[in-house]
């Protein structure tokens, strides 16, 4: 299944039911079967919807524990259903998630999707709102990537270190001042 927003899809389906059967730890592989059999017939390699769904599972309650901190006027049982588990699959993606392969940005992005397409009107919102300040609570990583790598072109292009005329143990900054 080459559609990484289907399988994030999947795995806040997923999620969802094993949320409303109280988080069975028994029952959460067969749903996750279930689930891509349902939504991804055909499908043979649905890694990625078992990743993350076992990284929520195995890591919810520090999960919850943030989302909580980061929405303190929501108690996490009074957040909708559909709401919390987007939530918990943005926030595996942003905490334990490997940016190479999703930026930070990116899962906050897809977690809204996945809100605007299951939630209410106000989803999306809420989860922009809560993942948002779980990354500025995180220091915002690879926030400045893109303006790094473009440096970088540019110095590859040009031949040239930028910290090339500054004298030892001094960046361009220092050394201009």
């Amino acid at each position: 299944m080459a559609n990484r927003h289907v399988q994030r899809s999947i795995a806040m389906q997923s999620l969802f039911e094993w949320d409303f059967h109280k988080n069975d730890p028994a029952m959460i592989e067969e749903i996750v079967k279930h689930n891509v059999a349902e939504f991804a017939a055909g499908t043979e390699d649905y890694s990625f919807t078992s990743r993350i769904v076992d990284g929520v599972v195995t890591y919810q309650a520090d999960i919850d524990a943030i989302i909580s901190k980061c929405a303190p006027e929501w108690p996490l049982p009074q957040i909708a259903a559909v709401d919390r588990n987007t939530l918990r699959v943005g926030a595996y993606e942003l905490l334990y998630g490997d940016y190479e392969e999703t930026p930070p940005k990116v899962a906050i992005n897809e977690a809204i999707e996945i809100a605007k397409t299951y939630g209410s009107e106000s989803s999306p919102r809420f989860v922009n709102g809560v993942l948002g300040t779980i990354y500025r609570e995180m220091g915002e990583p690879m926030k400045n990537d893109n303006a790094e790598k473009a440096r970088k072109r540019r110095e590859e292009k040009e031949g040239v270190s930028p910290d090339e005329d500054a004298p030892a143990g001094e960046s361009v900054e220092e050394s201009a001042a």
